[in-house]
């Protein structure tokens, strides 16, 4: 088994909570692509995080966690910025980011600083969400995604609270399409493709996203689970029951155990593959729901068994 290479942010999430009436911020490490490196490590798979730290406590804490989780670190460049700060309010278990600190300390990792050699190595390559939005990451990992060699796995993670107007949308749309379009595996959630596509079904922006040329199509619809579309077959999978706490890197948490098993196997041959992938990244997710905070609520293949047996 080889390794990945995860591209994005890292940042704080402060997560809205309630203590003997008052209410206060919980601290949670987080970022889309730093919760997928995480739990694809915690079910045995190895990952090396790239991406530009801010040069500040909170920078320190995210190192620490990275190296402690067992994410390899060598493409961690810090930076002399704040780290970001996401303020994550909640509707139910659903999560609502609002994001401070300018420039991004997330944003300022250059095409210089990807190291072609490691991601030439890797099996699978994942890159995406609000780091995109900025330059100069936006170029990084166009150099990164232009390298041949590993699966290149996607995920737009669209937050609408960076995006102001109907150009903005436009804009990423045209910029996602891009990476859409020699991914193997594209991952996103119903509301992002709601965004993307005017309100458009999990169905119907699969054929979208198909039709620019990517591979395979897996789209997270929380509790009904997940929809997935590899050429002319699809389907719709059920997620398993649970008593949701928190969703906050459930979502992340599917790419994550879609990348182990990526990692374990290679690219599925037929849907029927990418079904039992899928499947099994569901039961991921439906424990990391049980547990607050996105990173830290990753599981390890053990805890998997435990709550749900084995699994295929």
């Amino acid at each position: 088994m080889g390794y990945a290479v995860v591209l994005g942010e890292s940042l704080v999430d402060l997560l809205e909570t309630e203590t003997d009436g008052e209410l206060i911020y919980r601290q949670a490490i987080g970022g889309a692509p730093l919760n997928v490196s995480v739990g694809a490590t915690r079910l045995g798979g190895e990952v090396q995080f790239v991406g530009t730290l801010g040069n500040d406590v909170l920078g320190d804490r995210i190192a620490t966690f990275l190296r402690t989780a067992g994410v390899g670190t060598a493409g961690l460049r810090r930076v002399p910025v704040p780290t970001v700060l996401a303020v994550t309010t909640f509707e139910g278990a659903e999560p609502t980011f609002t994001f401070y600190g300018e420039p991004p300390s997330y944003t300022l990792l250059t095409p210089d600083d990807i190291d072609t050699t490691l991601v030439a190595g890797a099996d699978v390559l994942y890159t995406g969400s609000i780091s995109l939005l900025r330059e100069p990451f936006r170029a990084a990992a166009r150099t990164a995604w232009a390298v041949p060699g590993p699966l290149r796995v996607f995920d737009p993670n669209v937050r609408p609270t960076l995006l102001p107007d109907a150009a903005a949308v436009s804009a990423l749309r045209t910029l996602v399409e891009e990476f859409f379009a020699t991914a193997h595996l594209v991952k996103l959630s119903s509301a992002d493709a709601e965004v993307l596509y005017g309100g458009a079904d999990p169905a119907a922006a699969a054929a979208r996203i198909l039709a620019t040329g990517a591979g395979a199509v897996v789209v997270t619809c929380g509790a009904k689970g997940a929809y997935v579309a590899t050429g002319s077959s699809t389907a719709m999978l059920p997620a398993p029951t649970v008593s949701a706490v928190d969703a906050t890197g459930a979502g992340d948490s599917v790419m994550g155990a879609l990348v182990r098993r990526l990692l374990a196997e290679g690219l599925p041959a037929d849907l029927s593959g990418w079904q039992r992938h899928v499947t099994f990244a569901l039961a991921v997710a439906g424990l990391v729901c049980e547990r607050r905070g996105g990173a830290v609520a990753m599981p390890t293949a053990e805890e998997l068994t435990t709550r749900w047996g084995a699994l295929v």
